[in-house]
């Protein structure tokens, strides 16, 4: 089976919920269900919406020279 790239692990916050909308100042969010809440609050209608997700940034990579890959 292949391994999704959206998986529903994630923990559940009000920032990545479907019913939820973020707020001009950033840290509250307009949720559908409960009104005004924090971006980390969670309730029982949390549904998770893999679009809102933000994805970790990528590692550098070190910078390798010829000398590196000569035996």
């Amino acid at each position: 089976m292949a391994k999704s790239l959206f998986t529903e692990n994630t923990d559940c916050s009000c920032a990545i919920c479907a019913h939820g909308r973020p707020a001009n100042d950033g840290s509250m969010v307009l949720c559908q269900k409960k009104g005004i809440v924090d971006s980390s609050f969670c309730c029982r209608k949390y549904k998770y919406d893999p679009l809102k997700r933000v994805p970790f940034h990528a590692p550098t990579l070190p910078s390798f020279d010829s000398s590196d890959f000569t035996l």
